[in-house]
């Protein structure tokens, strides 16, 4: 699966980038048809601590999956978002197959 990364503000360093895509390409296990992955990293400038905004967007056939999580870390911001996409990848396909 092509996974593209993005960010918004800073310069990725590369120990970030293959983490993204080792994470990301575990979806794989979850969906036979994923198409591709678009993630975006943003920091905001804000006195928050959770000023890592981590948005995740799957390629599928029909509807594409989205979720955007703010965190400390993108290393977390990452890690919960593609927690929440596995369990929408398991509801997808547990509707496929009813």
């Amino acid at each position: 699966m092509k996974v593209s990364v993005q960010s918004v503000n800073f310069n990725i360093d590369n120990d970030l980038m293959k983490f993204i895509e080792r994470k990301v390409n575990t979806l794989e296990k979850f969906h036979d048809h994923l198409l591709g992955a678009e993630v975006f990293l943003k920091v905001q400038k804000s006195s928050e601590k959770e000023n890592k905004v981590t948005e995740i967007r799957i390629n599928v056939p029909g509807n594409d999956i989205v979720v955007k999580k703010q965190s400390k870390k993108f290393e977390e911001g990452v890690s919960m978002s593609v927690d929440s996409v596995k369990r929408q990848l398991v509801k997808r396909k547990e509707k496929l197959r009813a």
